[in-house]
């Protein structure tokens, strides 16, 4: 009787914990190595040519050999990434997809080849990097790191919350921002005033953070190769001179 007692008390106390694991709902799970917002330029400054341009340089760069080695290199062997463009509005271009192999990359490049120009106005930086924020907290994937990857020709913000507000909010969520520049003619770089010095101090920040430089139009495509590939094996690049 006592042996008939005590495992009819187990039973209930097992389905005691039962009904309270279902009440919790599902316990949240990482599904892939890493959540990543591409925060692409489409302010005044750059204008169709330029915009088909960019496109066509990240769909190249997913698409790499290189970048799905690094991929399949991760703990979970996916990334969740979205492709996104900035100017006084944001727009989504190619919403967040599980990439893990050939064929996933390619209907993610696609998509940026396909969809039209949905951003236009003056910088609004803040409100960009506030916005890569909100789809990294509200999509369906919890990532083991997540970064927003921010890209543009200039560290001007003329409307909505400042740079360094939102900053602050995206690192305080534990999400790291990276930054490639790309540089107008004459602009002097990583020299003090340039914009690679500008986006090392002011965007840029948290575990690993760099910067990847598109120093030319030509060689656009080659730097987002080389800062997915950092990106995705989380391996660091080196800070500027000084920091």
């Amino acid at each position: 009787m006592k042996g008939a007692r005590g495992s009819g008390r187990r039973r209930v106390h097992l389905a005691f914990l039962s009904a309270l694991l279902l009440a919790a709902g599902p316990l949240a799970a990482q599904d892939t190595d890493l959540e990543l917002v591409l925060l692409a330029d489409a302010s005044g400054s750059i204008d169709a040519r330029e915009i088909a341009f960019q496109r066509e340089g990240y769909a190249t760069a997913i698409t790499d050999p290189e970048v799905l080695a690094a991929i399949a290199g991760t703990a979970y062997g996916s990334i969740a990434v979205t492709y996104v463009e900035w100017a006084a509005n944001t727009a989504i271009v190619a919403d967040w997809t599980v990439i893990g192999g050939a064929a996933d990359a390619a209907r993610f490049a696609e998509e940026l080849r396909s969809k039209p120009r949905q951003a236009y106005g003056r910088n609004a930086i803040g409100a960009a990097l506030l916005d890569g924020l909100r789809m990294i907290e509200q999509n369906e994937h919890d990532g083991w790191r997540k970064v927003i990857d921010f890209s543009g020709d200039s560290a001007s913000n003329y409307a909505g919350p400042t740079i360094a507000e939102a900053r602050a909010r995206v690192l305080a969520a534990g999400i790291t921002i990276n930054a490639l520049p790309i540089l107008r003619p004459g602009d002097p770089g990583r020299a003090q005033g340039g914009l690679e010095a500008i986006y090392e101090d002011r965007i840029i920040g948290g575990p690993g953070a760099f910067v990847i430089t598109a120093e030319t139009r030509a060689s656009f495509a080659d730097a987002i190769r080389r800062k997915l590939i950092l990106e995705i094996s989380g391996t660091h690049a080196p800070r500027l001179a000084g920091n």
